[in-house]
């Protein structure tokens, strides 16, 4: 694969998902770009960011700075920067179908997603709980898991988008062992990483304090790990979240796994908000996105920052060239 191609998702119409769009097709870029988008949407967004682009159909050509090469799609109404309309619900679902399938396809080497908001999605009637999610089912019903990386920290998520309350009900062996299967899989072949060291957070404060404070640890995920670190794998935990992110600890990790949603993210935010990458394991496609939301309140105002997309458009170019040399996946 000489150049990769790219192919990227606005995300929510009314977000800031079109303006980003805009800037980043501004910068020189190591591939073939495309975008699934309304064109009308962009022309939009080029007036509020103020910047020049050139739209042009998708010929599989690299990228130019200044232009955007687009995969027409049309939404069901006008939009108004800022304010949801879940008439363009399906809208935004139907972009994302497109630029999976066509990777699936072998059309595109890699997807970049822009924020979405779930929940105008779900207020059109539509069950929807996120990218990930959704890509999974796409794929054919794989099993996803979260990682989002940033400078040399790596945080993957056991579980995903569930209610705290579920999250202990959710922590079972047999999905834990193929959540940290995946991960050894991906950071291998996607990563470069001969070796990856994974460390495992526990569920409850100070990892359970020997029983006193919950046995999922002792229970569950305890011997999943030593299962694993007996078949070779390098596996640390289950470790109290508040030490595995320290920095000596880190020093010793390829990434952490944390086992919910708000274990993990906010530590890597605090650490390069703007600047982290979104990736999904576990695919049988590359998918990178931004670390941020649709931002409504910035929407149309032309202010909001590239860093991020920018950097999920670098990362899917530098995955998608390991992809085409490791194009396997982890069976089921």
């Amino acid at each position: 694969m000489a150049i990769p191609r790219i192919v990227v998702t606005a995300g929510e119409p009314a977000g800031i998902g079109p303006e980003l769009l805009v800037k980043a097709a501004q910068t020189t870029i190591a591939a073939s770009l495309v975008a699934v988008v309304d064109p009308g949407l962009i022309e939009s967004a080029i007036k509020h960011t103020g910047l020049p682009l050139r739209l042009a159909d998708d010929d599989g050509a690299p990228h130019e700075p200044g232009t955007l090469r687009i995969v027409p799609v049309s939404l069901a109404a006008p939009v108004t920067p800022g304010q949801l309309d879940t008439t363009n619900a399906r809208y935004v679902l139907n972009t994302l179908d497109l630029a999976c399938d066509g990777c699936l396809q072998g059309r595109f080497d890699a997807m970049v997603t822009g924020p979405v908001q779930k929940s105008v999605i779900n207020d059109a009637g539509i069950a929807f709980s996120g990218h990930t999610e959704y890509l999974a089912a796409r794929c054919g019903g794989v099993h996803p898991v979260m990682m989002l990386a940033g400078g040399a920290l790596r945080v993957t998520l056991y579980s995903t988008h569930l209610p705290l309350r579920a999250v202990a009900d959710a922590v079972d062996a047999d999905r834990l062992e193929r959540v940290i299967r995946i991960i050894d899989h991906d950071l291998r072949e996607r990563f470069a990483i001969a070796q990856p060291r994974i460390s495992v957070c526990g569920l409850n404060p100070h990892a359970g304090e020997g029983g006193h404070l919950g046995r999922e640890e002792i229970e569950i995920i305890a011997p999943v790990i030593d299962k694993l670190r007996g078949e070779g794998l390098c596996i640390r935990g289950p470790l109290p979240a508040d030490t595995a992110f320290t920095r000596h600890a880190l020093a010793e990790a390829d990434t952490v796994l944390a086992m919910y949603h708000d274990q993990g993210l906010p530590v890597i935010k605090y650490a390069g908000f703007g600047e982290v990458v979104n990736i999904t394991l576990g695919l049988p496609i590359v998918r990178t996105s931004v670390d941020h939301g649709t931002a409504l309140d910035l929407a149309g105002t032309g202010r909001a920052r590239v860093d991020s997309l920018l950097q999920a458009i670098r990362t899917a170019v530098t995955l998608a060239h390991a992809n085409g040399r490791n194009g396997d996946r982890i069976d089921e």
